[in-house]
């Protein structure tokens, strides 16, 4: 069995599209029917199938790369420089969103909120920064109270902090385990062990913990995340799992196409209606078939198709993925608020939120590359002083696919 050494470019390819396809749902969020910090005057059903579509699997996909990419970190430096590699990377954007970039998330959810309101209370921004940042804004309704400060989608960065953490501690356990694991995944073991798992934490724990991105309390995330992540870091180097996703890749897209089709059935049957036992337990079923059966795909034509695949634009975007994943939902949440009361033409609208999102995000990204001091707190690597230490960064980055 062979290693791969080379940079692994099928999966820089697979964590820009994953990143590329979260801006979009972000923005279909602010369309559907589905609960988020803003709404559109003109939410709808429509495209909630579309939605649907990427909703299981993602997330997961992006912890296992991750996973994946810290193994080739791991791989090329000591684990204590990666600890600090790590945490250099990604603590300080993770306070510049808290402080920074989310508040105006909050701002504007409270606004709607208020505006939303028979009877509003009178001054609730007021001071709003002071009682953000000091958790002291008592902004509170029917569902609960809104906490502050808060990190909104920067909960993926908190997540991915503890979790690399936790894989250095079990590093020489996860160097051994591609060949514990070949067992449980080889032949039909690849998509039938991983099914197993996710659709048990559906069922006996998702039902309990539910999700809230909170961290501390939300099991049910961590029981699908951490093992993703730890599955990601185990099999980086394991070519059998590879090449046997791109031997089923045809298959496993099957499989996630019939479950999603499936899986659409059983909501149009349950409609409004609360469904019986049984059938509450297939749609959780079918939905973690598409999950994984999608992933294995993704994994299986990545590496058919885009392994070798390089250049200028794999480069670029490999180091703007981090910024606009960072800056790209306060865009949107604000961008959408403000259009939305403009009344133009629903697909112009659309149009008009996107482009200014990747706009923004872009300028932003361009801002934090050019001025030294802010690059460290947008992800992006420090430039190299001296030639020792540019021949140190190479040797990183061509590891870090989670930059």
């Amino acid at each position: 069995m062979s290693t791969q050494t080379d940079r692994r470019t099928d999966l820089d390819w697979i964590r820009i599209a994953a990143f590329g396809s979260l801006i979009l749902y972000h923005v279909g969020m602010f369309y559907v029917t589905w609960d988020w910090h803003v709404k559109s005057s003109r939410a709808s059903e429509a495209i909630e199938p579309l939605m649907l579509l990427v909703n299981p699997w993602r997330l997961l996909l992006l912890f296992i790369v991750s996973g994946m990419a810290t193994r080739f970190m791991a791989d090329k430096i000591s684990a204590g420089a990666l600890v600090k590699s790590r945490l250099a990377r990604l603590v300080p954007p993770l306070i510049l969103a808290i402080f920074v970039i989310v508040p105006p998330q909050s701002y504007y959810e409270i606004v709607e909120a208020v505006s939303q309101m028979a009877n509003p209370p009178a001054g609730a921004v007021d001071n709003f920064y002071l009682r953000y940042a000091t958790a002291s804004g008592n902004w509170c309704d029917a569902d609960g109270c809104l906490i502050t400060p808060t990190y909104n989608h920067m909960w993926f960065v908190a997540y991915l902090i503890v979790y690399t953490l936790a894989a250095i501690a079990l590093l020489p356990l996860l160097r051994r385990a591609p060949r514990a694991l070949r067992w449980l995944l080889s032949g039909l073991g690849i998509f039938i062990t991983p099914w197993l798992m996710l659709f048990a934490a559906r069922v006996w724990l998702f039902p309990i913990f539910d999700q809230t991105h909170a961290l501390v309390d939300d099991w049910y995330l961590h029981a699908i995340y951490f093992p993703g992540f730890l599955l990601g870091f185990a099999l980086a180097k394991h070519d059998a799992f590879f090449e046997t996703a791109m031997r089923w890749r045809w298959l496993t897209l099957a499989i996630a196409v019939a479950a999603f089709a499936g899986l659409i059935v059983v909501r149009t049957i349950i409609g409004d209606e609360t469904p019986p036992d049984w059938l509450r337990v297939l749609g959780r079923g079918l939905r973690e078939a598409q999950a994984w059966g999608a992933i294995l795909a993704v994994f299986g034509f990545g590496y058919r198709q885009l392994r070798g695949h390089d250049g200028p634009i794999r480069r670029t975007l490999t180091e703007v993925v981090f910024p606009f994943y960072l800056l790209h939902q306060t865009i949107i949440v604000v961008a959408a608020y403000h259009l939305d009361k403009m009344g133009l033409p629903l697909a112009f609208e659309v149009s008009a939120l996107i482009s200014l999102t990747l706009l923004g995000c872009w300028l932003g990204y361009v801002l934090a590359a050019r001025i030294s001091w802010l690059r460290v707190w947008f992800g992006l690597a420090p430039k190299p002083a001296a030639k020792r230490s540019a021949n140190v960064e190479l040797g990183a980055s061509r590891a870090d696919l989670m930059s």
